[in-house]
Parts: C-alpha cells; sequence; structure tokens
C-alpha cells in the first residue's frame, strides 16, 4: 500500500487499541512520528492540523498525557481544550452518548483518559469525530507507540529483538504485548502469582504474533524472563485506582524488583524504558533507571512525537 493510500486507510478512524491496527498501519505511524520529531528538532515542523481542535477529557491525573497532547496540537498548528469531570456534565451523570454527539458539533477529535475502557467504546460509538484512547484500565496504546518509537530508534530494527516485561500484568503489559506482537519482537513477561495478563486480550495478542512470527511467553520467573533481553521494561507496582492494594503488592512484588542483579541476565547492551510515573527503589533501583542503559526521558519525549503522527492521521 502507497503512502497516500495508507493515509486515506487511517482518516477518520479510532485510536482505542493496536489490535485495531494491522502492522503496517503502526509501521506507517512510527514513520510519521520519526518525520515529524526530526522537522521538529529542525524548526520545520509542519501545520498539519491548522484550525483544528481537540478535546481532552481526563478522569484522572497526568503529566506526560496532557502536555504531550497539549503540546503536540500547538506544534501541528491547532488547539487543545482540557477537560476535567468537573468541567463536562459527565460528572453530573451526562450520558456518554450525549456527550459524545454534542462534542463531535465542537472539537475534530476527542482524547480521553479514563478509568473503563468500556467508557471509551461508548464513546467511540457515538462519536462522529475520531476518539484517541490515552489510557484505560486495559489498554494504554499511545505509550505502547512511543515504547516502539523509541526502540527503533536504539536498535534500528525490529527484527531478532526480546523485550521483557517484569512487573503488573496491567494496560502498559496488554499493549506493549500487541505492539510487539504486531512488530515481529519477541516478548516475555514475568508477573506474581494472581497479577497475571488479562487472557482474553493476550488471546488475541498470540493470534497475532502467528502471523509476524513473533513469541509470547507468560512466566512467573524474572530470571527466566529477562534472560537475553535486549530491552527491559517495568512499571509501578500499583497503578493509578490501586494504591490501597500498595502494601499487599509490595510483598508479592519483592522478588520482581529490576535492579542491578537481575539486569546481568539481559544482553549488555540492553536498553531500559519505563513509562512513568517511576518509584525508585521500588520496582527499579536508581542504578538501572539512571544508567546509561535507561532510557525513560527519549521514551517520554516520543509521547509528545508519536502522539502528533496519530493526530494527523486521523484528523
Amino acid at each position: 500500500m502507497t503512502e497516500q493510500n495508507m493515509a486515506a486507510s487511517l482518516k477518520g478512524r479510532n485510536f482505542l487499541t493496536l489490535l485495531d491496527f494491522s502492522t503496517g498501519e503502526i509501521k506507517y505511524l512510527l514513520d510519521q512520528a520519526a518525520k515529524l520529531k526530526k522537522a521538529q528538532k529542525e524548526g520545520e515542523g509542519p501545520l498539519l492540523l491548522k484550525g483544528k481542535s481537540l478535546g481532552m477529557i481526563f478522569e484522572n491525573a497526568s503529566t506526560r498525557t496532557r502536555v504531550s497532547f497539549e503540546v503536540g496540537m500547538t506544534q501541528l498548528g491547532g488547539h487543545a481544550l482540557f477537560l476535567s469531570p468537573r468541567d463536562l456534565q459527565i460528572g453530573r451523570g451526562e450520558p456518554i452518548m450525549d456527550t459524545a454527539q454534542v462534542l463531535s458539533r465542537y472539537v475534530d477529535a476527542i482524547m480521553i483518559r479514563t478509568n473503563s475502557h468500556e467508557t471509551v467504546e461508548e464513546l467511540a460509538k457515538y462519536s462522529t469525530v475520531p476518539v484517541i484512547n490515552a489510557l484505560t484500565d486495559y489498554y494504554h496504546p499511545c505509550q505502547a507507540l512511543a515504547d516502539m518509537q523509541t526502540i527503533y530508534e536504539q536498535k534500528g530494527t525490529f527484527e531478532g529483538l526480546k523485550l521483557t516485561y517484569i512487573g503488573d500484568g496491567n494496560n502498559v503489559a496488554h499493549s506493549l504485548v500487541i505492539a510487539c506482537a504486531k512488530l515481529g519482537i519477541d516478548v516475555s513477561v514475568a508477573t506474581p502469582v494472581g497479577y497475571e495478563m488479562n487472557q482474553s486480550i493476550i488471546s488475541r495478542a498470540k493470534e497475532v504474533a502467528v502471523s509476524t512470527g513473533s513469541t509470547i511467553v507468560e512466566t512467573n520467573a524474572p530470571v527466566e524472563a529477562i534472560t537475553d533481553a535486549d530491552i527491559v521494561y517495568t512499571d509501578v507496582w500499583a497503578s493509578m485506582g490501586f494504591e490501597a492494594e500498595q502494601v499487599n503488592r509490595e510483598k508479592a512484588f519483592s522478588n520482581f524488583q529490576v535492579n542491578g542483579e537481575l539486569v546481568k541476565h539481559a544482553k549488555p547492551d540492553y536498553m531500559f524504558l519505563h513509562c512513568l510515573p517511576a518509584h525508585r527503589g521500588e520496582e527499579v533501583t536508581t542504578d538501572v533507571i539512571d544508567s546509561k542503559h535507561s532510557f525513560i526521558y527519549d521514551e517520554a519525549e516520543n509521547r509528545l512525537h508519536a502522539q502528533k503522527a496519530v493526530l494527523a492521521a486521523l484528523v
């Protein structure tokens, strides 16, 4: 498919999960992200969304998501509106159906960061403009796209790579596994017993992996997972919404800390990633996250460029 045809196929689509996109479409978005990043660095960022507006619905607090989407729209020549539950009638019980149809008359796309993936699906069902999932309980596709961009920048390929994720089988883990499956990266996930990934989601990722040659391994043994890894990834043990489980999770995850001893089992040139915010001394030690192997700030920056690619493609 030509670049022009690829662009046409993406226009007007929703961005809810990477499962909805082909390998070719994901590679196209990554290519566009790289081009937009280069152009911005050279002071030649194209105003692709001049006169366009993005409505940003936030049910949860955010640093990277809010700033990257808002700045991204500005760099593309558009405008972003921050909308908290206090600003919307959703917070007082207005149906998602009404909110979706009204906002669609005002803005050119809707980004939402919310607790329930069902909320995003309902919003997309009734919206007549593209809806972008900026995080739900099941998926975090924008983060995974930025992760893939960072990996390609450092490794120059996706072929022959192994990514290891150690920690909670959460939304970040789900989207990482899907992205790896789509791009042919082998992925190994180590979680404590009782904190595994959602099996219906991972089953779909495994179906994708069959066609791309990716392998997906699930284990409860961190050393087994990290052996010969090219990329090591972790996330906080108690994600947003699970703060009340902090003490119990600290006990369950005590053997799943990414530290200097564990990364000895990875390849010597491994790269470390973390979606942030990070709790140093908890899920990862400072000698790993602040080492030469860490690319967490490149990864955070790439949220901006990857999301600009998504916005430009959909809108």
